[in-house]
């Protein structure tokens, strides 16, 4: 093979064994060097002054300078030829002969300039890269690495690189720590072309080859390029890692209230049951004690007439024994033993008590089946409606009414009061995304806060969670625990905002689709003119002004929805919406509220499915945008 390969040693023209690199930074065999030190008085390796001089080049070095192995180059080889550690030294050959001493290296200020670039200082703690060239245990920190080279140098052994022509054309860079890093993975040449098509630094071997016809451009006008992009990129990293940190603190704070809500409603369950077993223990004492009771009573009874018939047979026994004992001439004894059987026989022929028609403990059983089987159905009932199988939705309400006060969220706020700041609202926010996947064909999204109706159908990908007859949207998430803030700012046009059932079929038809039409969604609808409230096909006015801003507090635990108007920090509450509790005493309310009236019979039956939030953008220039929330919640959140 010949020596113009970059892996060749030019004295042996065979692949370089152990690469030694000259100051001047042309590489060679370390035996290929051996052999000419001891001649360096002919040939033209030396300079007449003894100096050893490069047998490539012809550039000088010091004529005690110890040469060190180029590990990064022997490295690329072991690479390159796929065989493990490199070849030692061929037939023939001499091993490397020991260098001589080091002889003290010149001071710095006789040496040449320094490269073009001076390096960049380190870091506290962390080890620069040192010279290749320098002798080992005492190399400099390097001030730039060569890539044609494969090495780093000091300033010292830098000159060479700047004084000689030859290597002018070496491309300088840096100190790099693995200088392999910035060479061609395929063809172990620099990266110096970077492609904007597939955004890929490359050699010129794979700028020729495949990415002919790309655009392709230098490395350091493309760093230059992206530079000035750069705090563009920073600027939505830092947003991006803000509203990150807003959502970690959210679901830190959701870990939390699971683990504290499962542990207290562990630990209710755990009190109602072993309530439950006493109170069923109770009843078995109870039984039991009552069978004992009815046991003794008629066995008393029976036991005393079984004595008394056994007594009589006795007697009777015995007189007629007696009877026919008597001697056939004995008158007197014969008259008065029949006399005492007659006796004896008439004291038993009145009527006994008969045996007792019905055992009055035998129903104590049935008692008991009747107890398991209403507690067996009661608690599969009850089982179903936690699962959110059951379909009786007033019952639900009824079973609800007595446990709602028991099961309040540790971190639920209740009876949210209207005149709370704003500030109070944000230590429950939520962010909410739009989920692109249930959009409406003619709604547009801004990114995933912003939403607006168009006219024109927009080609949206094929998805099972789509609407396909409203002008709707859902947020991604579903809620069903705490309680959730989240604020809408009406931009333009007829708006509704809400709440829909995670499990609701996006393909129902119009008239039963739309948000607050139906039993699995409710809704705050502004009409351009006023606010109304709707749930289940109905609807209710309300008095309040227009407000852009509308911030909605989603209160799972206590099965309510409230809409807030927000002006400047304040919060006004336009409606709550949760059913009433039944009244135990005194008359009915009066006049009936037919909203209140469907709240009452069917909204809790909405809270046993997760829920998520819903828009409906009714009119052709409806428009709406999430917010503005997240740098007011982040600023709460990082205050607490």
């Amino acid at each position: 093979m010949d020596g113009s390969g970059p892996f060749s040693c030019p004295i042996c023209l065979e692949p370089l064994r152990e690469p030694v690199t000259l100051p001047c930074g042309h590489n060679f065999c370390l035996a290929c060097l051996g052999t000419l030190w001891p001649h360096r008085g002919t040939g033209g390796a030396s300079a007449p002054g003894g100096a050893a001089r490069c047998p490539l080049c012809q550039e000088p070095f010091p004529d005690g300078l110890q040469l060190r192995k180029n590990h990064t180059l022997s490295e690329l080889l072991q690479l390159r030829q796929g065989s493990g550690p490199g070849p030692g030294p061929g037939p023939g050959q001499t091993p490397a002969l020991a260098p001589e001493p080091a002889a003290p290296s010149a001071p710095p200020s006789a040496l040449e300039p320094s490269a073009p670039c001076a390096p960049e200082p380190w870091p506290a703690g962390e080890e620069p890269v040192r010279c290749d060239a320098c002798p080992e245990g005492a190399a400099l920190p390097a001030a730039l690495s060569c890539l044609s080279c494969l090495a780093s140098f000091c300033p010292a052994h830098l000159g060479p690189h700047e004084r000689s022509p030859a290597l002018r054309g070496h491309r300088l860079v840096p100190p790099l720590r693995r200088l392999e890093e910035s060479l061609c993975p395929r063809h172990l040449r620099p990266l110096e072309r970077y492609c904007r098509g597939e955004r890929v630094c490359l050699c010129e071997a794979c700028a020729t080859q495949e990415h002919r016809g790309h655009e392709l451009v230098p490395l350091e006008q493309e760093r230059a390029l992206q530079e000035a992009e750069q705090p563009k990129v920073l600027s939505a990293v830092e947003d991006r890692m803000d509203e990150l940190g807003a959502g970690i603190a959210q679901s830190r704070r959701t870990v939390a209230l699971i683990k504290s809500a499962a542990a207290a409603e562990r630990e209710r369950v755990n009190r109602l049951c072993a309530e439950a077993a006493v109170a069923l223990q109770r009843f078995q004492n109870e039984v039991l004690g009552f069978i004992e009771e009815g046991e003794t009573t008629m066995l008393g009874r029976s036991q005393g007439d079984l004595q008394r018939r056994e007594e009589q047979r006795s007697r009777l026994s015995q007189a007629r024994h007696n009877l026919s004992q008597v001697p056939e001439a004995d008158s007197v004894s014969f008259l008065q033993e029949l006399l005492a059987l007659r006796l004896a026989l008439e004291e038993g022929c009145g009527p006994g008590p008969g045996p007792p028609r019905e055992l009055s403990f035998t129903k104590s059983s049935q008692a008991v089946r009747a107890v398991t089987e209403v507690l067996t159905a009661a608690c599969a009932n009850q089982w179903e409606q936690l699962r959110g199988l059951g379909s009786d939705e007033d019952g639900l309400q009824k079973l609800g009414t007595e446990a709602d006060a028991e099961s309040q969220d540790p971190d639920s706020t209740g009876q949210l009061e209207s005149e709370a700041p704003r500030d109070y609202f944000l230590k429950f926010a939520y962010i909410v995304d739009l989920d692109s996947d249930t959009a409406d064909k003619f709604l547009q999204l801004f990114g995933t806060k912003g939403v607006k109706r168009v006219l024109c159908p927009i080609n949206y990908p094929e998805s099972p969670t789509r609407f396909t007859h409203c002008e709707q949207v859902l947020g991604e998430g579903a809620l069903d625990r705490g309680t959730y803030y989240w604020e809408v700012e009406i931009i333009e046009g007829w708006v509704s905002m809400g709440v829909m059932a995670e499990d609701f079929s996006p393909q129902e038809p119009y008239d039963r689709g739309r948000l607050g039409r139906n039993a699995h969604s409710c809704c705050l609808q502004w009409n351009g003119r006023s606010f109304s409230v709707w749930f289940h096909g109905l609807e209710a006015p309300l008095p309040h002004a227009f407000s852009p801003t509308v911030g909605i507090c989603l209160e799972y635990a206590d099965r309510a929805l409230a809409f807030y108007a927000v002006r400047d920090g304040k919060m006004t509450l336009l409606r709550r919406l949760k059913a009433t509790r039944a009244r135990r005493s005194g008359p009915p309310a009066s006049p009936i509220d037919p909203f209140q009236s469907r709240l009452d019979s069917h909204f809790s039956g909405l809270f046993t499915s997760r829920l998520k939030p819903a828009f409906f953008l009714e009119s052709v220039d409806a428009h709406l945008q999430i917010g503005p929330l997240k740098k007011s919640c982040i600023s709460v959140l990082k205050r607490r």
